[in-house]
């Protein structure tokens, strides 16, 4: 029989040593209570009275909403450090990568979008999106879905696509291109079949060709067309390097920014990944429309893309979230890290006071859910989605610190305890949502396969 307690789900968090509301007002707590009911957050304060709550003891931890990720290839966490790409800038890296990738199929993305979703969660993530654009020996984003639901992270999807191969000038080998109605067809299929519009959705789908160099002026018209009709958000790449840049000049006519106006591909319904080379014009073109950008510095620093200008992007009213992008060209997929970057970053370019480690930590949480068009998620305030990340600040990291709030200056990278919709997904410092062991051991068979 049920405790009323589990007939609730309700879950107290606990004399948190700080809570991290990235609320409104943004405030900041110390010795209090987090109260979690049946998915929602139900209050928020000091000396919460929730007698039949389970309790979750939160003294020496920092509390904060969940972090979201708002672009990355999750099939890429088999690849890995592969030889040939591991200095390679992007056309180069894709080009070494794209005859591997073209070996997946069904096991492959299953397997990998564990691996992936899994340290995502315990590097504090609770909400990712997924950019899969290529679908080789069967595959489909169905396999990553399924995935998703099994460990319980909120999951926003896109179909991504490729419709222009080597022979028609493209990028990608032809054997990895599609047809570009049936990319149209099967964007109809996954929405109509996985899309929930409504609030506290674990699943929401998105249309993302992968980017100008790869699928046609039509199909990008086509996409963003279906994605009004439907009621989806639109994503792809964009900016992101010189050659991306030189491409869209060359092939175009036009500057990225340009290119994606003039196709509807502007609006709070689109975010484009990286935007490295964004200029003055793109950037008040971005902010005017309410256009979403993904910032991915560590991937940016790995295949020499660039410093993105966030820093005039956030004061331009754009709104920012960061990626952790594939592991083929982060080889890592850790929120913390990737926040942690973002501000060394803009520190970097702009000097030391150009970013805080709490506006890195804003831009990870609430800046990545307003990117996605989700404002249930992101802040711990009530009414909004039990999206909880705890994290341990007695250990090594944080030993010394003054300001144990300031996680991304000293800090631990791996979380204690999260929670999705209310319910566990780390535990301990331990995923308990899947048998972790066993999805290493098939990752680490499908990868040595692979590279035979």
């Amino acid at each position: 029989m049920l405790t009323k307690a589990q007939a609730q789900n309700e879950i107290l968090i606990r004399q948190a040593d700080y809570v991290l509301t990235m609320d409104d007002a943004r405030r900041e707590l110390r010795g209090a209570d987090v109260l979690l009911r049946d998915g929602v957050i139900a209050a928020v304060g000091q000396g919460i009275v929730a007698p039949h709550a389970e309790v979750v003891w939160a003294k020496g931890c920092v509390v904060t909403p969940g972090l979201v990720n708002t672009h990355h290839h999750l099939y890429q966490s088999l690849t890995r450090a592969v030889p040939g790409g591991q200095d390679a800038l992007l056309f180069g890296w894709l080009k070494t990568l794209y005859p591997i990738w073209a070996r997946f199929g069904p096991e492959e993305m299953r397997v990998s979008t564990l691996t992936g979703l899994a340290e995502l969660a315990l590097s504090g993530c609770t909400l990712t999106s997924d950019h899969l654009y290529l679908f080789p020996n069967g595959a489909r984003l169905d396999d990553t879905i399924h995935a998703a639901a099994e460990i319980g992270l909120r999951f926003h999807p896109t179909r991504g696509a490729m419709s222009i191969g080597e022979s028609a000038g493209g990028l990608p080998p032809d054997g990895l291109v599609e047809r570009e109605d049936d990319i149209l067809r099967d964007m109809i299929r996954l929405v109509d079949r996985f899309h929930d519009a409504s609030e506290g959705a674990m699943c929401r789908v998105g249309l993302a060709p992968c980017s100008p160099f790869s699928v046609s002026r039509e199909l990008m018209r086509d996409a963003a067309l279906l994605a009004r009709d439907k009621g989806v958000m639109l994503h792809t790449h964009l900016a992101e390097n010189d050659e991306d840049i030189a491409y869209s000049l060359e092939m175009f006519g036009c500057r990225p920014g340009q290119y994606a106006e003039e196709l509807g591909w502007t609006g709070a319904d689109v975010w484009h990944a990286h935007c490295v080379k964004l200029d003055s014009a793109e950037i008040a073109l971005f902010a005017g429309s309410q256009t979403g950008v993904a910032h991915c510095p560590c991937s940016n620093c790995r295949l020499g893309s660039g410093i993105a200008p966030v820093r005039a992007m956030r004061d331009a009213g754009v709104n920012v979230g960061l990626g952790v992008d594939g592991s083929a060209s982060n080889d890592a997929g850790n929120m913390v890290l990737e926040a942690r970057q973002a501000m060394l970053l803009q520190r970097v370019a702009r000097g030391a006071d150009a970013m805080s480690a709490r506006e890195a930590l804003e831009i990870a949480t609430r800046g990545g859910a307003d990117v996605l068009g989700r404002s249930d998620c992101g802040r711990i305030a009530v009414g909004k989605r039990a999206d909880i990340a705890l994290w341990d600040v007695t250990g090594i990291e944080s030993a010394g610190s003054w300001d144990p709030a300031a996680l991304l200056l000293a800090g631990p990278v791996r979380v204690r305890d999260l929670f999705v919709e209310g319910r566990p997904v780390v535990a301990a410092g331990q995923v308990v949502t899947i048998d972790l062991p066993s999805v290493i051991e098939a990752q680490n068979r499908l990868a040595l396969r692979l590279a035979q």
